[in-house]
């Protein structure tokens, strides 16, 4: 008998990476082998770590079965499976009725208790079941305002109770107002500055609205570029604080919400970085999940797309999406610079 330990796109030292950070992003896409207890677990099992020369990495529960294993009583890994069919379940209903289901009647649809359900959701998503429903009401009103449709038609259609229901939800939303990436930034005055970290020269920009540019070997050649109109100003007294808190945020990634963005894109570009921005720090998503999380599961590839188009790196950490094997997939700063940002939120080193 053939033995299916971890796939080759899978890289061992992620995935022991991902246990000792028990990363529940990871949970279903292989499971740990402990070969002196003979049982397996999820990634991010709650149980004491063992020693890395003791583990094994399969790619389901069946292969470490078939090596001899048994499964761990305390986190159950072979419940994922059921996990993510009933999560599929409820995101299919959620959908079909085009406004926010009772959570218990999603849990009794699916066979979990209420408060259960709302976890393994929330774990798999990033978001509640409500607040799911929410972001796909929100992506659909969106999608008609962006083709020109009325406002009015766009918010009834869409599934709320009027206009003040929806502009309530919109609140905060990245990209509503006048943004330096309309226009070419016409009219916009930006500033910007090229600052030695211990990634490389990173390129920091900024309008009165907060950071339209963070990116790794570019200058002002790059800026000229992407804001042909814009009035472009080196450093500048008020820009130097946000530099600041910017190089601070690069060299101990961690929480960035306090700090103010200025971007712009597609109402479902907009709603991935929204996500992106949700991952806490330490932790993964996956492309897939990302895609759930705004609102459209089955927009797997265009959730890459959106993840690939943020300009703003870091602040928005698309270094926190990988593939659903496991792998850390692509960076447009090169992987080096992934990895490492990756691994000082798990309070590690590359």
């Amino acid at each position: 008998m053939t033995v299916r330990t971890m796939p080759d796109t899978i890289d061992p030292d992620d995935a022991w990476r991902a246990v000792l950070a028990r990363d529940r992003s990871c949970d279903g896409r292989f499971v740990t082998g402990v070969l002196t207890t003979g049982i397996y677990c999820r990634p991010s099992c709650a149980a004491r770590h063992p020693r890395r020369e003791n583990v094994r990495f399969f790619v389901d529960g069946a292969a470490a079965r078939a090596a001899g294993l048994r499964p761990c009583k305390r986190c159950s890994p072979d419940e994922v499976s059921r996990d993510e069919r009933a999560v599929l379940a409820a995101i299919a209903a959620i959908k079909a009725a085009g406004q926010p289901l009772a959570l218990a009647a999603l849990a009794q649809e699916t066979g979990y208790s209420p408060a259960h359900f709302q976890r393994v959701f929330t774990r798999h998503t990033g978001l509640s079941p409500a607040a799911y429903a929410r972001a796909l009401r929100s992506e659909r009103a969106a999608e008609v305002l962006s083709e020109g449709g009325r406002v009015t038609d766009a918010i009834y259609d869409a599934g709320y109770s009027g206009p003040s229901r929806f502009y309530e939800e919109q609140e905060g939303r990245l990209g509503m107002a006048p943004s330096a990436w309309a226009n070419g930034g016409r009219g916009v005055t930006i500033h910007w500055a090229v600052v030695p970290t211990s990634l490389g020269a990173m390129l920091v920009a900024a309008t009165d609205k907060g950071v339209c540019r963070l990116s790794f070997a570019e200058g002002r050649e790059a800026l000229e570029e992407r804001f042909p109109k814009a009035e472009l100003v080196e450093g500048g007294a008020d820009f130097a604080a946000l530099l600041g808190e910017v190089v601070a945020a690069v060299e101990a990634p961690g929480d960035y919400a306090h700090i103010p963005l200025d971007v712009k894109g597609t109402a479902f570009q907009e709603a991935v970085w929204r996500e992106l921005r949700r991952i806490p720090a330490g932790e993964t998503r996956s492309y897939a999940q990302i895609a759930a999380a705004a609102g459209k599961p089955d927009a797997v590839r265009a959730a890459g797309s959106a993840n690939g188009a943020n300009n703003v790196a870091v602040l928005i950490p698309c270094h926190r999406v990988i593939r659903s094997d496991g792998s850390l997939g692509g960076y447009a700063y090169g992987l080096d610079i992934k990895r490492e940002l990756l691994a000082r939120e798990r309070g590690g080193k590359a």
